[in-house]
């Protein structure tokens, strides 16, 4: 079934409570995506949460067999167990699926697609022209993932020898649980009293993590594991794979990062800057200040300070830059069902 056969105007977010389903549900509006109606669908303990959708109120609603009935969209953004349980029953329903949890990707079950890399990334050997096989379900890497990759391709033409990204995850990526640990901590920690860490399983508030606590799921090394393993999947020759370290930062929201690449020859900071207009990744001009966590937020993409050469290499140069982390995964998410609708898979 392709993506425009099926009853273009409703639309559904399994998740919808969490903070990638909140931020999803903004994206479609903002975009004017094609609903007439957004189904918000949660687990039973969020049912009947008072709501609204494209300014108009309704209610999230408990997942059952009858939730993607005329479904031409299914996102999951909520946990693993609901994608899990649920992906198949969109998919019966006639709904293509679009994952941002990971759990179809992790499992071979959904195709990872990062449609702003279409020009960048040659498809992939046995795809389609879309850059992505002749299949229902689709998986929208995470924001982490993204930057990685985008990196990886706006440095591609230039081949660099060397690629080291080192990422600064905020605590939101790990749900609303995660910015109230950080906002308990901190206030606990100002008022000296105790703190709790039933999320990290260490302190997190005023300070940089190399790993979390042993009682800590997903470990921090775990997630640097994946990300690294999704970003060398994706990329898949098509562009040098690049190093991956993870910092934890005390930060609520956006994806700061560091890269450092190394190449044959010097480069002038504006030769590699082009590369990187053509992704639709914003570069701040010189003597403009860079991008922070702070003014990002609610923006699409991806945002660099100047490029800079190395102080002691000379065929060194550093990136920095941020994402609205939410945003980024969201939009690329909204993108993925765009341009199914715009060229739809027989």
């Amino acid at each position: 079934m392709s993506a425009g056969s099926a009853n273009p105007s409703r639309i559904a977010i399994v998740g919808a409570s969490s903070l990638r389903g909140k931020e999803l549900k903004l994206v479609l509006e903002e975009r004017n995506f094609p609903a007439s109606e957004i189904v918000l669908l949660d687990a039973a303990v969020m049912a009947g949460t008072l709501t609204e959708a494209a300014g108009e109120p309704t209610f999230i609603r408990a997942l059952d067999e009858d939730s993607f009935d005329k479904v031409q969209f299914a996102f999951f953004a909520g946990s693993a167990a609901d994608t899990e349980g649920n992906w198949q029953v969109a998919q019966r329903a006639g709904a293509t699926v679009i994952d941002l949890t990971g759990t179809l990707a992790a499992t071979g079950k959904a195709t990872a697609w990062i449609p702003s890399l279409i020009s960048a990334l040659p498809p992939k050997p046995g795809t389609g022209g879309n850059g992505a096989p002749n299949k229902i379900a689709y998986s929208s890497p995470a924001s982490p993932v993204i930057i990685a990759c985008t990196v990886a391709a706006g440095l591609g033409s230039h081949s660099p020898r060397s690629i080291a990204v080192t990422l600064f995850p905020p605590v939101s990526e790990r749900d609303q649980a995660g910015i109230d640990e950080l906002e308990a901590q901190t206030t606990n920690l100002l008022s000296f009293r105790p703190i709790v860490t039933p999320i990290f399983d260490t302190q997190v508030a005023f300070t940089l993590l190399s790993r979390y606590g042993e009682e800590s799921k997903p470990s921090l090394e775990s997630v640097r594991a994946a990300i690294a393993h999704e970003v060398a999947q994706y990329l898949a020759g098509r562009a040098a794979v690049p190093a991956i370290q993870l910092v934890q930062t005390p930060v609520f929201y956006g994806y700061a990062f560091s890269v450092y690449a190394e190449f044959a020859a010097a480069h002038a900071p504006e030769q590699l800057a082009a590369g990187f207009k053509n992704l639709g990744v914003m570069i701040a001009a010189p003597g403009d200040p860079a991008p922070t966590n702070i003014s990002v937020a609610g923006e699409s993409n991806i945002q660099l300070a100047p490029i800079e050469p190395d102080a002691n290499v000379a065929t060194g140069m550093w990136l920095w830059g941020v994402a609205d982390n939410l945003r980024l995964a969201s939009t690329n998410a909204v993108r993925i069902a765009e341009e199914l609708i715009a060229k739809p898979v027989a």
